[in-house]
């Protein structure tokens, strides 16, 4: 753990620590407040239809809302 002001002074070291592997958090006081870690540019597969059979809604489920729904949820 780090504190910020080794962080300020280190960075590039930590940038590279965290590109290998190390974990690198950085602290404020006693309190742990960051985890640096490296920034992915693999995306992931998309797969079409993965979640079929498990979204579900109500029929009605478009309509629009009632007067009363609508003051409930502070439109009105």
């Amino acid at each position: 753990m780090y504190t910020v002001h080794q962080a300020k002074t280190n960075l590039s070291r930590l940038i590279r620590e965290a590109c290998a592997g190390k974990e690198v958090v950085i602290a404020r006081g006693k309190n742990a407040v960051v985890k640096l870690v490296p920034f992915s540019k693999e995306l992931k597969n998309r797969v079409p239809g993965r979640l079929k059979g498990n979204i579900s809604y109500s029929s009605d489920a478009f309509k629009p809302l009632t007067r009363k729904e609508r003051q409930l949820l502070g439109f009105e």
